[in-house]
């Protein structure tokens, strides 16, 4: 599993380095990004590709987003 906090990060960095880490993803793999807010264009370009995720919001503001090869 590949996890990515990115809550420090600024724009567009989170998005880049998932794309990084989908480029090195093998099936059965898994990327979590964890973000201080919901991704949705990233969602859109996820879905595009042919990924599968799973968005969990937590009490405390943050966001962790399982991302898989369907």
């Amino acid at each position: 599993m590949i996890v990515i906090d990115a809550r420090e990060l600024e724009p567009p960095e989170p998005f880049e380095r998932v794309m990084e880490a989908l480029s090195d993803l093998q099936q059965g793999d898994r990327i979590v990004l964890i973000l201080n807010r919901e991704p949705f264009p990233l969602y859109r370009v996820l879905e595009r590709n042919g990924y599968a995720y799973a968005p969990k919001s937590f009490p405390d503001g943050r966001f962790e987003i399982e991302i898989w090869q369907k």
